[in-house]
């Protein structure tokens, strides 16, 4: 579906944004899709600075991993413990030893391993369990088709949990690298989180399961219905978002002369969904009084809404864009 995309960077700029807030959520940050788009265009001070920075170190860390594979660096442990730097830099997992192997015993649920719901291997079993785990990415003893081969790496790599925080999103994130890094997907339009947050216990159950009975085929049955159903729910997103953008753009061309800059707003909009006058001038080197004309005859229009009620420092969304994107994110703003 991405072939056939005017520009796939502006798809991917939202989705990716998207699977950052949900994969921070499953471990119960609570920012939002709203916080996270404000956060990285300095449009709103009120947002919990310690919380969206995590989720926006998770958008640092994917393009991070898909910058090294696209300059021909391979998927290893290197790459792995390099995207886990850059998720955990300046926040609160800080001190968990960034970008290294735990050396010491973690555990989840619980006090203390004695009562935790599940116990990962020793320390030093880590860095052989991860050379056995990146020797399996690689191929050997022998190669597996990508979609299972992912399957079992995101749970194996779970299992092992090989870092003192940041795991859970770390295996999520290996899910589009290995996509990408085996050429199934030219662009990583494929993310699971949403479906492994709609479905969290049953999502917990198959990975203890595949630990305590060694039930892989449940889970790669489990994993590979969501493949299935992401990727059509993807295809069907990214078209849509192509016919929103189509027929606005129709709308704003009836203008006459006054559709150049509203026609170069919506550009903008089309990438970041939320935009502030401010913004939209910055990045658009117009003045304040051509973007602020602009964006009134988009409102009037209906393809924008001013979002925050307020007279000055106003927010807009591209609404019928923004209705798209967040879907099935009841608390992503």
């Amino acid at each position: 579906m991405a072939a056939f995309l005017p520009n796939p960077g502006l798809v991917l700029y939202a989705y990716i944004r998207k699977e950052a807030v949900l994969s921070s959520q499953i471990e119960g940050t609570q920012s939002s899709l709203s916080d996270l788009l404000l956060y990285e265009n300095k449009q709103a001070p009120g947002v919990p600075t310690s919380t969206v920075n995590e989720v926006s170190n998770y958008v640092a860390a994917l393009e991070h991993g898909l910058k090294r594979l696209k300059g021909g660096f391979p998927l290893s442990l290197r790459l792995i413990k390099e995207v886990h730097g850059v998720l955990l830099k300046g926040t609160r997992g800080e001190d968990k030893r960034p970008g290294e192997f735990r050396t010491s015993q973690n555990w989840i649920g619980g006090t203390r391993p004695g009562n935790a719901v599940y116990v990962p291997p020793p320390p030093h079993e880590v860095l052989p369990a991860m050379g056995a785990l990146e020797k399996f990415i690689h191929g050997e003893p022998v190669q597996t088709a990508t979609l299972i081969k992912t399957g079992l790496v995101h749970a194996q790599f779970e299992s092992i949990h090989p870092f003192l925080d940041g795991n859970g999103r770390i295996g999520r994130l290996l899910i589009p690298l290995l996509l990408h890094a085996e050429g199934t997907l030219a662009y990583p339009l494929l993310y699971l989180s949403l479906y492994f947050k709609q479905r969290r216990t049953e999502y917990y159950e198959a990975l203890m399961n595949v630990r305590l009975r060694g039930a892989w085929e449940e889970w790669l049955a489990f994993y590979l219905a969501g493949i299935e159903e992401v990727a059509k729910e993807s295809a069907q997103t990214a078209d849509r978002a192509v016919k929103i953008f189509a027929a606005d753009r129709g709308k704003l061309g009836a203008l006459g002369r006054a559709s150049a800059s509203a026609l170069r707003i919506h550009g903008l909009l089309e990438k970041h969904c939320l935009l502030s006058l401010a913004m939209g001038q910055r990045e658009l080197g117009l003045s304040l009084p051509t973007v602020t004309q602009a964006m009134a005859r988009l409102q009037r229009l209906g393809i924008v809404r001013e979002v925050t009620g307020k007279r000055r420092k106003q927010v807009f969304s591209y609404h019928a864009y923004w209705k798209l994107i967040s879907k099935g994110m009841q608390s992503a703003g």
